[in-house]
């Protein structure tokens, strides 16, 4: 089963991958990966469908399904649900707002905190993927050497209320770049909510 949890972490993380590939990551043979993914597959956990290669034969990718995905899951989802509509329903969109907005204040200001001795923009950069993961988020950083960054977020742990109201993730953008100040230029290249694998964001040291 400790298998099976890692050959899902690492679907989650890293999106299709082949047997191949998994049992490199998890220092196992191709056939041992094969036989942990056909076990997951019977309890519906991962499919998979043949690939075109620009060189070779087509390859066999392995992904996560809609239950697999439920393996992670969100936090307190349907209460969350719950509470967005009784606050539309006494305060109305106006009182929701507000809410979100406090809560955006308060994300900002612990981010702010935990930042503030963090010299370097990579410094804060790995210190918010700590936060986000911290929270769920499942975030990680790669740095191309060349004053770029991206910052991932594998899994939302507040999806299904972001997709009932996407006010939830409509600041980040702004929230990071408060956090990490004048130093950096912040895109969001990738979006869970408009079709993305996960949101990815790129970062870039201004000059």
């Amino acid at each position: 089963m400790l298998s099976i949890n890692r050959i899902l972490y690492l679907l989650k993380t890293r999106g299709a991958q082949t047997a191949q590939s998994l049992a490199a990551d998890l220092d196992m043979t191709a056939m041992g990966a094969r036989q942990h993914l056909l076990l997951a597959e019977q309890q519906g956990l991962v499919e998979s469908s043949m690939e075109k290669r620009s060189i070779g034969r087509p390859a066999r990718v392995w992904r996560l399904t809609d239950a697999g995905h439920a393996r992670f899951p969100e936090r307190h989802a349907d209460l969350t649900l719950t509470l967005i509509d009784g606050v539309k329903s006494v305060f109305g969109e106006q009182g929701l707002e507000a809410l979100i907005e406090h809560r955006e204040g308060q994300m900002r200001e612990a981010y702010q905190l935990a930042l503030a001795n963090e010299g370097s923009l990579e410094a804060k950069i790995n210190r918010l993927a700590q936060l986000r993961s911290a929270e769920g988020y499942m975030a990680e950083v790669e740095y191309d050497g060349q004053g770029q960054w991206l910052l991932i977020e594998n899994h939302c742990p507040i999806c299904t209320a972001a997709q009932q109201c996407q006010q939830f993730c409509r600041s980040e953008l702004s929230l990071f770049s408060q956090c990490l100040g004048e130093q950096a230029k912040i895109e969001r290249q990738e979006h869970l909510l408009s079709e993305g694998r996960r949101c990815v964001y790129l970062i870039q040291a201004r000059v």
